[in-house]
């Protein structure tokens, strides 16, 4: 069974900075894809950065020259440097990979427990 872990949320400033991060374990054989994921109040959840197992990122319009998704393969770790934050990045941010697992090998996507972003004014 594979777990996330995020970490790194918290209250900011707006034009402040932070960095999540989210950590998978257990029995994985390969990670295909990570990506960020956010949901605030009142709204669906929308997808923020996503990057390829290549290193290959995309970003909502949103977030564009903002927010850098990054990726540490030894660690299955993936991160999300969070700049020049706006009241609007309230939410809570979600983690997703697509992993492969023993003992059948098929993809399955997992989810983190999310982890709460609050820009202040």
């Amino acid at each position: 069974q594979v777990q996330l872990v995020e970490s790194g949320g918290g209250l900011v400033q707006a034009g402040g900075s932070l960095r999540l991060s989210c950590a998978a374990s257990g029995s994985i054989f390969s990670i295909r894809s990570m990506a960020w994921y956010r949901q605030a109040p009142g709204k669906q959840r929308e997808l923020v950065a996503t990057i390829t197992s290549s290193g290959s990122a995309n970003y909502a319009d949103s977030v564009k020259g903002r927010f850098t998704i990054s990726r540490d393969n030894a660690k299955n770790t993936v991160y999300l440097q969070m700049n020049s934050l706006k009241l609007e990045d309230t939410a809570v941010y979600y983690c997703n990979m697509v992993t492969r697992t023993p003992p059948d090998y098929n993809y399955l996507q997992v989810w983190g427990q999310g982890t709460l972003v609050t820009v202040s004014s």
